[in-house]
């Protein structure tokens, strides 16, 4: 008793350690290795005591990250080979656990590498594998190896999935199997076949010198396994698709073709559709057989309510196109699907897939081939009558009806559909009328969504934008809490359609309506979403902010918003006037905007607010609106600044970089002595007099009483030379002199406010008090 007690409770712990590993791995172990945990699953699953439950509990870990606990090839070997041990020694009637003890070691075979480089647990365990699907019909093994046998199957045939080829010489062997076979397990066994065929004949027409002889060679081959690898291409279309020969005989090959596609009528719907995509991708190869062996299959195909067989039809037609399907056929096929998408007994994820497949249609003769969401030609508002969106779909249903019809009434004229676009107008209405009388989060939101799909079409009619921008701004005066679904809506539309005018429009509407609004209706939760509005406002170069500053001045001045001390609000209007800060018509605003931050910083009641804005307007004051732009324009390194308030500008590598002084290599800027005429170059003429004579002059000149003891050098201060285009705009420059103080007094340095390389240079003076003569140069 007491033994069977320990034994629960270590299983006790180990389905906590399972929950704990699979919800994070590399937490989990943190606290071990790898390598250890992995010994002591491989020894619980050695135990003869632990049920079957609970082992495949433990192989649940080898399925879900074999490579987390077998990094390397030898790992997975030896994990691979353990697994093998402990499937030998599971007696016969633990079916279950045998058949995941199967996939464990082909999940291990194939994710550690062990497969592709043929490693000796990888033959041994492929010979096991082949040997129980000799088995055919339970002859030796009895029922109790049915699901064994299935489950080696798959684990074959995905085998050859990953290793392309691996069979491609047991096709005889594996077709006289398939043959055999009569119960249920004939579909496993056909599709193991198939699979193997499909890219035995890839493999094929990569080879060169292909005759009849290699062709039934592969077909009868009854021989060991291919190791050799082959990187298989999935093609997307029949343009890409390699093809062998066409002067082989293929009647071998279209038999059995043949007899696969009549051997689909007794599969499962799922097995159906594989067999088709790996038949179509087969046939595409084959030169010799024409795609219409697929005839007889495509009037049941055209009827199916099967997602998955309607989506193999599709394969098939956009592989063969016109080979295959005619014009009826796809007018046919279309209106299927557009029956489909609004049958009534469909389940929603099935109705949308029906549309999803109008808008990805493989078309005989396709306007574009980018393999984006388009048209098909023959879809018409007639056929698409009963797709109309209404407000009593669900919400995904409803924007994927809007987003179809806005297609197709898009180049409708008047004449013919003017009544199914006014249809659409007076959904998009109704929409926002449910959002107007406090609708549920789900259908503000939905309502959003189909207001962007709509604008997305028909932003370019003038008529209908402008009704949009009247019904939003209508809607946000009565609902400011919707500030963020407008905000973002705006965004939207300017990331999609660069060039449109209807963003601009929006945000222009809702900052007149924010501006000319009566202060009664003024509160200070609806301040903090006009707030955000208006913040978002000041982004757009296009729209005066002027009303904008008196607004917010109005507001401050006129109530008792500073004494309330919200940081809040107040942070909000520091996150407008940073904005404002970066707009391009600062100037035009620069008194009233310089009034707003002043009069923050004085009457504000919050310490943080004022020094916020006292900062603002200092950088307003003081700096060039070029390095204001370049400053507040500033992004931390891996994302986006948050734009809120000042604080929002921290110090950064990017932002010291902007306002230190930094040395250059080279010099890029020099002073040109400036040459006067007139009476002050009276007197001998420096270029007669030797450098002794030019010393004595200059003693002589020291004994008048007259004369200043100041020698004043004018120079102008231009760009040098070398053409660096990061300093042909200098807004600050400080002209900074060593000077020898035992000769020579202090000079003092020299401010210049600008210089452009374009402009006319400064003109400084440097003014030399000498305390005796000293000769002395400019460097």
């Amino acid at each position: 008793h007491s033994a069977t007690v320990s034994i629960t409770l270590i299983m006790a712990s180990w389905e906590q350690r399972i929950s704990s590993f699979l919800l994070s791995p590399s937490q989990y172990l943190s606290c071990t290795t790898p390598e250890s945990f992995l010994a002591e699953l491989l020894d619980k699953l050695r135990d003869g005591k632990a049920h079957d439950s609970k082992k495949i509990l433990l192989l649940s870990i080898l399925l879900e990250h074999p490579t987390i606990l077998c990094p390397t090839m030898l790992a997975g070997e030896e994990a691979a080979q353990e697994l093998v041990s402990v499937l030998n020694c599971t007696p016969p009637k633990s079916i279950n656990l045998r058949c995941h003890l199967m996939l464990a070691v082909t999940n291990i075979l194939i994710c550690t590498l062990c497969l592709s480089n043929r490693t000796k647990v990888t033959e041994d365990y492929l010979h096991f594998l082949f040997t129980l699907i000799r088995d055919t019909n339970d002859n030796v093994g009895g029922l109790s190896l049915h699901s064994v046998r299935a489950t080696a199957c798959e684990c074959l045939r995905e085998m050859e999935n990953c290793q392309p080829g691996l069979l491609s010489q047991k096709l005889e062997a594996l077709y006289y199997l398939k043959q055999q076979e009569t119960t249920v397990l004939h579909q496993a066994y056909t599709m193991l076949y198939m699979q193997s065929l499909k890219n035995a004949v890839w493999i094929l027409t990569q080879q060169n010198d292909i005759d009849n002889g290699k062709l039934r060679s592969v077909l009868s081959g009854n021989e060991g396994f291919v190791w050799k690898p082959a990187k298989f291409a999935k093609s997307l279309s029949m343009a890409q698709v390699p093809q062998l020969p066409t002067t082989l005989d293929y009647k071998e090959l279209k038999s059995v073709t043949s007899l696969l596609l009549e051997e689909s009528y007794l599969m499962t719907s799922p097995s159906q559709a594989a067999l088709l995509r790996g038949l179509v991708e087969m046939v595409a190869m084959i030169p010799g057989i024409s795609p219409a062996i697929f005839k007889s299959q495509l009037l049941r195909l055209f009827g199916t309510t099967e997602v998955e067989l309607m989506h193999a039809t599709l394969f098939m037609k956009g592989m063969f196109t016109d080979s295959l399907f005619t014009a009826e056929d796809e007018h046919f096929l279309l209106k299927r699907l557009v029956g489909m998408a609004q049958h009534p007994l469909l389940r929603i994820p099935e109705k949308l897939f029906y549309m999803d497949c109008i808008l990805h249609f493989p078309e005989n003769r396709p306007i574009s081939s980018s393999g984006d969401e388009s048209l098909p030609v023959l879809i018409t508002p007639q056929l698409t009558l009963s797709l109309f969106p209404t407000v009593f779909n669900d919400s995904t249903t409803m924007l994927c009806r809007l987003n179809l019809l806005c297609m197709v009434h898009l180049e409708a004229n008047d004449e013919e559909d003017g009544q199914g676009l006014r249809f659409l107008i007076d959904h998009m209405m109704a929409l926002l009328r449910i959002v107007d009388n406090h609708g549920s989060r789900e259908s503000v939101v939905t309502s959003f969504r189909a207001v962007y799909i709509f604008l997305l079409h028909f932003s370019h009619m003038e008529n209908l934008s402008e009704k949009l921008v009247h019904q939003l701004r209508e809607l946000y005066s009565r609902n400011c809490h919707l500030a963020p679904n407008l905000i973002n809506l705006a965004d939207r539309i300017q990331e999609r359609l660069e060039d449109s005018l209807w963003p601009v429009q929006l945000l222009k509407a809702l900052q007149r309506c924010i501006v000319e609004m009566p202060p009664v209706q003024l509160t200070l939760q609806s301040l903090g979403w006009h707030l955000k509005i208006l913040a978002r406002v000041a982004q757009e170069s296009q729209i005066t902010q002027r009303s904008t500053i008196c607004f917010l001045l109005d507001i401050l001045v006129n109530s008792n918003l500073c004494e309330r001390r919200s940081w809040n609000v107040g942070a909000a209007i520091l996150a407008v006037c940073r904005n404002l800060l970066q707009h391009p018509t600062l100037n035009q605003m620069f008194i009233e905007l310089s009034d707003l931050l002043q009069h923050m910083s004085r009457h504000y009641e919050d310490t943080d607010i004022q020094d916020h804005a006292r900062f603002y307007y200092t950088l307003l004051t003081n700096l060039s609106l070029e390095k204001l732009a370049s400053i507040l324009a500033k992004a931390p390194i891996g994302g986006q600044m948050k734009v809120r308030s000042l604080s929002a500008i921290t110090a950064s590598e990017e932002l010291g970089s902007c306002l230190t002084v930094l040395q250059t290599e080279s010099c890029i800027l020099e002073l040109i002595k400036v040459h006067k005429n007139g009476s002050q170059d009276a007197g001998p003429s420096a270029e007669v007099l030797s450098d002794t004579d030019l010393y004595e002059f200059y003693q002589e000149q020291l004994k008048t009483p007259d004369f200043a003891s100041e020698v004043i050098l004018m120079y102008n201060l231009v760009h040098s030379n070398m053409l660096d285009p990061r300093f042909d705009r200098i807004f600050t420059i400080c002209l900074h002199f060593d000077v020898d103080t035992l000769h020579y007094a202090d000079v003092n340095n020299i401010y210049v406010p600008c210089l452009f390389r374009d402009r006319k240079p400064h003109r400084v003076s440097v003014t030399l008090k000498p305390h005796h003569p000293y000769p002395t140069s400019l460097r």
